[in-house]
């Protein structure tokens, strides 16, 4: 309950007292004052709470544009006379000045900011005109200080002359004065809208840094080498990039900063240190221990991503340059394939290092390196060739001893110039030669290294390119099954042999080896042994036709011995094997006779020959004859005629004179030139092996691939892909690949229109180019041909309505 004692009192509402002009008037005197006091640094003496009541009071009795107008006034006396003494100045402590009067300024501008506070928020929000107080005491600075005609010209100057006096290395003022400067103008202009930093600073410092950085450009570039100007463009431009932090500039200014420096430094003298003669980009390249130079000069371009493409064109130049010499040497016979190849290697490995390291790896830069090799490696077929015959070498001697590791290593080298080959079945048509010629040959280092090749053709190409090569391993495999069994069969069997053919004085026929192809086309190779009166012993190879080389030579005509026992392998294979039919291949055999030499019975010498069973042949004819023309060795031996005559000069020469040649010179001079046998052959070794000579020292050439391969397979082979025979005069595509490349692209074309059933020319062209290129890339135009020949044979016809389209016949 309430006091009944307690009394209410009501009293009346205040009367409102409207501010007249003269108290506001007074009050804007009081605040006048203050604003005097503080710019005199005397605003400790002030009460900063009564200053705001009192220009609360004028806001809220409508008198906003009187205290605004005021202040506007007040600021821009005190500004005059700070302008004046500013102008005043010595250009030595004018920017010392400004910094200070600014500074002073702005906590000025806070302080009455605080104090009028209310109005920003009030009388301000309500005249959008109106700049807020902070805002109207840097636009007043700006205007009344700033832009004083002894003032704004006088500031730019000293501020980009100690810039220049940076870049001159000369010691300049403390940088706080210069990025104080530069912060006022930045803030001038973000608080009223206004470009003042960039026009009153910004155009001249970017104008005088361009203009700096041309004439110096030029001028140390022609006094210094390319080297020692990248590492002076270098310092610059980490120079400019640190200035520009210390000095606080803008992003807007240190990107254009960066961009001038970086177009006058680099780009505008890119092709010049590119080409500089003993110093550039190019002359670099030429000198292996340059490396670090190089990167440096990459690291320098790649911040103008446009100037990388000059270095790049000089890398791929170089690369070109150096390989087209190689093939000139190749071609000049100044280098042999395996040399060649080496070269290749070593530029592989050396501008590999060069992108690795001076480009970081950078993607476009391989890019270009890959296309540098294959424009001089796919010139011609020769590459393709060469690069058999270095795998040959590899295989057969050069990998002897090797670890697994190292043979990866090696054979990883070989994929690496196999890739950059677009005539990939020019490699494999003489890879398969080479490897018929190890594996008959027993010339390879290793099963594992053959077959480690093997796996990574197929890795790389695909099953089609190597399902032959593997084909030959597993005949390897099957025909060494199959010397066992016929061993195991002679043990059964008791029969007389044929007694062997003696050669000169006593002579007896040693062993033989030769070349069969069995069932459907199977090749295999014999080699006979034996002793006098006892039947000559063969070892076969039987190898099916569609894996291995096609050899189209006729077989010769074996001796009496040699047939037996070729008749006798035969009947036990066809026995196990009905349906089958061997080819007898002897253009590829080897055989080992034992010959007797010497004049006198006292003085006889034995020696175990081991030769082609074409020579072998030949030299069984020196039994019933001491003296044979050529003529009458060919009829009795059937042997072609330039291999007839390669075999010959073979046994005729100084170190393995077997035979004396009847004319004089290296070549025979016709069908009457006479051979005898020369009973004065000597030799330190008891079982000697006759080489076969290449087939250029014959005076004759070998035409298609494989010709001219004899028992010496490595010697006969590396001598047609060094320019007489496989790769042709220039390295033309042998002419049984170019035959395979017709049948692939008919393949191709039919089996991509069965599926498509109608298809637009130039469509079909990219479309078997792509499907073909794992193993060569044919021209749009060879294509065409095929396209037109399959219309003829009508499996393909031409669309009524658009002649260049296709449309398949089923």
């Amino acid at each position: 309950m309430a006091d009944k004692g307690k009394k209410f009192t009501i009293k009346p509402f205040r009367t409102y007292v409207q501010m007249d002009q003269q108290g506001a008037s007074q009050i804007w005197n009081s605040l006048a004052d203050a604003i005097d006091e503080i710019h005199n640094r005397n605003a400790s003496s002030l009460s900063f709470e009564e200053l705001y009541r009192n220009a609360y009071n004028l806001v809220l009795h409508k008198h906003g544009a009187l205290l605004y107008e005021g202040v506007a006034d007040k600021l821009s006396s005190h500004l005059l006379r700070t302008v004046e003494r500013l102008a005043r100045a010595e250009d030595g402590t004018l920017l010392e000045e400004v910094s200070h009067a600014w500074s002073e300024h702005r906590i000025t501008m806070v302080m009455v900011r605080d104090i009028l506070m209310y109005m920003d928020r009030t009388y301000v929000q309500q005249n959008r005109h109106r700049r807020p107080v902070y805002e109207l005491g840097l636009h007043l600075f700006r205007v009344t200080v700033w832009e004083h005609d002894r003032v704004q010209p006088r500031v730019t100057e000293l501020l980009l002359r100690a810039i220049a006096s940076e870049r001159a290395g000369l010691l300049t003022d403390d940088r706080t004065l210069l990025k104080s400067n530069l912060g006022m103008l930045l803030e001038l202009g973000s608080a009223d809208g206004s470009n003042v930093y960039e026009r009153d600073f910004e155009s001249l410092f970017l104008g005088t840094t361009q203009e700096f950085y041309r004439l110096e450009s030029l001028d140390y570039l022609s006094r210094n080498t390319a080297s020692d100007y990248v590492t002076k463009a270098r310092s610059r431009i980490e120079e400019e990039r640190n200035r520009a932090a210390a000095l606080g500039l803008p992003p807007t200014t240190e990107a254009p900063l960066g961009n001038i420096v970086e177009t006058e430094l680099i780009e505008r003298h890119a092709r010049t240190l590119v080409a500089m003669e003993n110093s550039g980009f190019a002359a670099l390249l030429r000198d292996e221990t340059k490396l670090g130079e190089l990167a440096d000069m990459y690291d320098l371009f790649v911040r103008v991503p446009g100037s990388v493409d000059h270095l790049r064109d000089a890398l791929a130049e170089r690369v070109k340059s150096d390989g087209r010499g190689l093939v000139s040497d190749q071609e000049r016979g100044a280098a042999d394939p395996p040399a060649f190849v080496r070269g290749v290697l070593r530029m592989r490995e050396r501008y590999g290092l060069v992108v690795e390291r001076a480009f970081r790896g950078e993607k476009k830069a391989a890019r270009r390196l890959k296309e540098s090799f294959e424009d001089f490696l796919n010139a011609d077929a020769r590459a393709a060739s060469c690069l058999a015959v270095y795998v040959d070498e590899l295989l057969r001697s050069g990998l002897k001893g090797a670890d697994e590791p190292a043979v990866n290593a090696e054979l990883n080298k070989v994929i690496v110039v196999f890739r950059y080959l677009s005539d990939k079945d020019v490699f494999e048509a003489f890879y398969k030669q080479h490897l018929a010629r190890r594996l008959l040959g027993g010339r390879s280092v290793s099963d594992e290294a053959e077959r480690a090749m093997v796996s990574q053709l197929k890795a790389e190409c695909g099953y089609q390119f190597t399902s032959k090569l593997e084909g030959m391993f597993n005949d390897m495999r099957i025909s060494r099954d199959t010397r066992d069994a016929y061993k195991q069969h002679k043990k059964t069997l008791a029969q007389a042999g044929a007694a062997g053919a003696s050669i000169g004085r006593g002579g007896d026929a040693g062993s033989s080896k030769g070349n069969a192809g069995a069932g459907a086309g199977a090749t295999s190779s014999s080699s006979p042994s034996a002793q006098q009166a006892k039947p000559v012993d063969i070892e076969v190879d039987v190898l099916t036709a569609g894996y291995w080389p096609s050899q189209n030579v006729p077989s010769c005509t074996l001796p009496p011995s040699v047939t037996a026992a070729v008749s006798r392998f035969q009947d036990f294979y066809l026995q196990k094997h009905t349906g089958r039919k061997l080819s007898w291949q002897t253009s590829t055999g080897t055989a080992e006779l034992r010959a007797t030499f010497g004049s006198s019975p006292d003085k006889l010498r034995r020696h175990d020959l081991s030769v082609s069973t074409y020579q072998m042949c030949i030299l069984i004819l020196f039994n019933d004859s001491p003296k044979l023309t050529l003529r009458q060795i060919r009829t009795a031996t059937g042997v072609p005629d330039a291999e007839l005559r390669r075999h010959l000069i073979s046994l005729c020469t100084p170190r393995h004179r077997i035979l004396r040649k009847g004319s004089k010179g290296k070549a025979i001079a016709g069908d009457d030139d006479t051979f005898a046998f020369n009973p004065d052959y000597s030799s330190k070794y008891k079982r000697v092996r006759v080489p076969l000579v290449s087939m250029k020292e014959t005076g004759g050439a070998s035409s298609a691939l494989g010709a001219g391969a004899g028992g010496d397979g490595a010697a006969g082979l590396a001598s047609a892909a060094a320019g007489g025979g496989a790769a042709g005069a220039g390295g033309a595509v042998p002419a049984n690949v170019e035959e395979d490349r017709r049948h692939l692209v008919e393949a191709a074309v039919v089996r991509i229109m069965k599926a498509r059933k109608a298809l637009h020319h130039n469509d079909l062209i990219a479309e078997a180019s792509r499907q073909l290129s794992v193993r060569f890339v044919p021209s749009p135009q060879f294509v065409k041909k095929r396209i037109e020949s399959l219309i003829e044979r009508e499996y393909l016809e031409r669309d009524d309505g658009d002649r260049r389209v296709y449309v398949y016949v089923a």
